[in-house]
């Protein structure tokens, strides 16, 4: 199950479970669509995978599978 990690990393904008702009690689780091469209050819500037939309986990599921509540805050990249 994805962590659904609740921020950006780079500028700590909420991105709650549900959200559609939220932007994950496959080590699920987090970032949001704006920070995401910055980073040259979408590339995840911590591993170098590959950004791709986070999956919305509705809030039926939710309720039973929270995201995370751990931030990972790194600032600007």
């Amino acid at each position: 199950m994805l962590e659904l990690r609740p921020g950006c990393e780079c500028c700590d904008r909420d991105l709650p479970g549900d959200s559609d702009q939220a932007m994950i690689c496959s080590f699920e780091c987090t970032f949001c669509r704006d920070c995401a469209a910055s980073l040259p050819g979408g590339v995840c500037p911590n591993c170098g995978g590959e950004l791709q939309a986070r999956p919305r986990r509705s809030a039926a599921k939710l309720a039973g599978a929270p995201a995370s509540t751990v931030r990972v805050y790194k600032g600007r990249l």
